[in-house]
């Protein structure tokens, strides 16, 4: 199911985590994906890739609450050849082993927040190669962000719904899982988007809602998809 390119109302940005101590989580997540940390002067860090795009740095932010709930965003990792065990000795805490009914690894990063660890793969590199979102309905959140930030929709007949090819999306899949239960509380994992006009009102017009304008605080809008799941929208860049 294509969406068009034409039209596109945002690029995908970069991806952010809060947690209760920013430069911990940090510290984990750059020596799991081999990447450099940086002090980002607000209390938070960024993790950066060596090289590639900007798109693939995430920005660990402070916040005073801890998780509470099952994560409702998290990573899909390809392993390298060392496997889980490299996750382990970094900090991550075995949640789940592969067994008959899945064929990956559930972890747990510092900060409590899930994600999966999947096999090496002959054709894939190491690092991160999902985004993964928990959904009421699949296929209309895919649908929405592939009308948001291009791309095309595949639905899987397990109804998974998946995006490729969104505009600056760094990794394989956009993956938008289907679950029982309705997001309760603020997601700890977020992403950023880039606008493509100077501000959201196309974005609100699709059906996304309006949760807070730039102010004395922040420059940019916070608002949440038609699930209710938090992003932030930026200005176009230079």
């Amino acid at each position: 199911m294509p969406a068009g390119m034409i039209g596109m109302i945002a690029r995908f940005k970069a991806l952010c985590l809060d947690a209760t101590d920013a430069h911990a989580l940090g510290r984990f997540w750059a020596r799991v994906l081999d990447r450099e940390m940086a002090d980002t002067g607000d209390g938070g860090v960024r993790v950066d890739p060596r090289t590639g795009s900007s798109t693939e740095s995430i920005w660990v932010d402070p916040v005073p609450e801890p998780r509470t709930v099952k994560t409702r965003v998290h990573l899909d990792l390809r392993l390298a050849e060392a496997g889980a065990a490299a996750l382990l000795a970094a900090g991550a805490r075995l949640v789940r082993e592969p067994d008959s009914e899945v064929s990956w690894w559930v972890l747990a990063d510092p900060d409590g927040n899930l994600f999966c660890a999947f096999a090496p793969g002959a054709e894939s590199r190491p690092g991160p190669f999902e985004l993964v979102v928990d959904s009421a309905d699949p296929v209309a959140q895919a649908t929405w962000w592939a009308g948001v930030v291009g791309g095309e929709v595949e639905v899987s007949e397990e109804g998974h719904a998946s995006v490729t090819g969104a505009a600056g999306f760094p990794w394989d899949y956009w993956v938008f899982d289907p679950v029982p239960e309705r997001k309760s509380v603020k997601n700890r994992m977020h992403w950023d988007v880039d606008l493509t006009a100077p501000e959201p009102s196309a974005l609100i017009r699709a059906g996304a809602t309006l949760l807070r304008e730039p102010d004395d605080a922040v420059s940019w809008w916070v608002l949440a998809d038609p699930e209710g799941n938090e992003f932030c929208a930026f200005p176009p860049r230079d």
